[in-house]
């Protein structure tokens, strides 16, 4: 039987435009602050990665609650709508404060102006939207392959404004005549860039009802009468959720080591262009690889097995990037990256569809939808792995002995722990990702699920 379709082309593409939203927020952090605040600000690495980290523990509490809370909205624009529409425009002011560090402050002043910046940004506004817009997956479309091209659609924007944003940041920085004016300038071109988009976004959709949502095959509490306490039990009693906020988890700490090929690039092969170009290697194969995976889906007759067999060449092929790169070999290193791309492509087009899964799990066994709770793994994983990598890579400089100046000439010790960084820590990460992929079949186990059900 054909499943009912709910969204014209349009509908998905204008849905994917979100990302590009997200990330010139993210990105662009994720890619460029730790740089921005060493070699421009001249604030200490260690003592930058150790913030991140405290402002963590302030983060990591904020997802579930506002998944809760979107799950306990009722509006005109839906539940989700409305979170990610207001909440960017907290996020466009938090990121230019990020980047607009007074370098007339104190020391201790511009640590306690960062501090607060990147911790509204992320454990507020960043979560509320994140969260939001990841929802509206399981919130616009009951169809599964409508699910698998909202995400592909979605990604491909995703890596393809990671790919400009990486590839054209130091260039335009340098165009704009450098330091910390240069950076504010292309931060608030960003965050404009960021409220157009996000905007296009929330207005291309439109949230089914309460009551087109709900199968009435299965009969439950209702879902906005549930307390923050039963939302908790219901997510960690859903292992799928758990595996995927691993995943997502190890994803971010992952992309935290390759954006250490900004220092990879300018201190071991000394050429800072050449991080434009690993982002070339590292992102079309991506996008190629997502405009596929709904196809791919189809053909493999569903997600786990694509997903499983598909990292496991990722992970062989961010092997052989090592192994490259200890050969001093750029040409073969781009090679493989190309690779581990189109390996990791069909993961990151169909992860939505498959948390939207997830959260059918927990409805299946209990009767009750949280999607935006459900969604909570996303918001969770980038913000906590982003979070942490940034941290971690900033601790791990630090104690090789990383000098935080333009123009330096970096000690062996330093030299090397950029090497287990950006070509050892990566493969680790997908090792153990491909793991809990081979385990993470929730599609079986909601067909096993259904058939229980209809033979009661």
């Amino acid at each position: 039987m054909e499943e009912k379709t709910y969204l014209k082309w349009y509908n998905k593409v204008g849905y994917g435009t979100g990302d590009i939203a997200g990330n010139v927020v993210y990105a662009f952090l994720s890619s460029f602050v730790m740089i921005y605040l060493t070699n421009t600000v001249g604030l200490n690495s260690g003592i930058v990665g150790t913030l991140i980290a405290v402002s963590k523990l302030f983060d990591g509490v904020t997802d579930i609650f506002f998944g809760t809370m979107i799950d306990h909205t009722k509006s005109k624009m839906g539940k989700a709508r409305p979170w990610m529409f207001y909440g960017f425009f907290g996020c466009a002011v938090t990121l230019f404060g990020v980047f607009a560090i007074p370098t007339s402050l104190g020391k201790t002043a511009q640590y306690a102006w960062f501090f607060i910046a990147y911790t509204l940004l992320n454990a507020v506004f960043y979560t509320a939207n994140n969260i939001a817009y990841a929802a509206l997956t399981s919130l616009v479309t009951k169809n599964s392959k409508e699910r698998v091209q909202m995400g592909s659609f979605r990604f491909m924007f995703s890596f393809g404004t990671n790919l400009v944003i990486q590839s054209v940041t130091v260039g335009a920085v340098e165009m704009f005549g450098g330091g910390a004016v240069a950076w504010r300038t292309i931060a608030f071109i960003y965050c404009i860039i960021g409220i157009i988009t996000n905007t296009l976004a929330v207005f291309s959709v439109k949230e089914l009802s309460d009551e087109e949502l709900k199968d009435n095959s299965v009969a439950g509490e209702e879902d906005d009468k549930l307390s923050f306490k039963q939302i908790i039990k219901l997510l960690f009693s859903n292992k799928y959720f758990s595996m995927i906020c691993v995943i997502y988890i190890l994803q971010q700490l992952r992309a935290s080591m390759v954006n250490v090929g900004i220092f990879f690039m300018t201190y071991v092969l000394l050429n800072e262009n050449l991080f434009g170009v690993f982002s070339w290697a590292n992102n079309i194969p991506l996008i190629i690889a997502l405009a596929i995976t709904p196809a791919l889906v189809s053909k493999m007759k569903g997600m786990y097995k694509l997903n499983k067999y598909s990292y496991m060449l990722a992970t062989v092929c961010r092997l052989m990037v090592a192994v490259a790169g200890y050969l001093g070999s750029v040409p073969l290193m781009l090679l493989f990256t190309v690779l581990t791309s189109l390996g990791e492509g069909p993961w990151q087009g169909d992860m939505s569809a498959v948390i939207a899964q997830c959260s059918e799990h927990t409805y299946l066994k209990s009767g009750k939808r949280i999607d935006g709770s459900m969604f909570s793994c996303t918001s969770l994983g980038v913000k906590l792995g982003g979070g942490i990598g940034i941290a971690l890579s900033g601790w791990m400089l630090d104690i090789s002995g990383y000098i935080n100046l333009d123009n330096a000439v970096q000690p062996d010790s330093c030299i090397n722990m950029m090497y287990f960084m950006y070509l050892w820590l990566p493969f680790i990460f997908d090792i153990i990702i491909t793991v809990i992929l081979s385990f993470l079949n929730v599609e079986s186990a909601n067909m096993k699920l259904k058939e229980n059900m209809q033979n009661q």
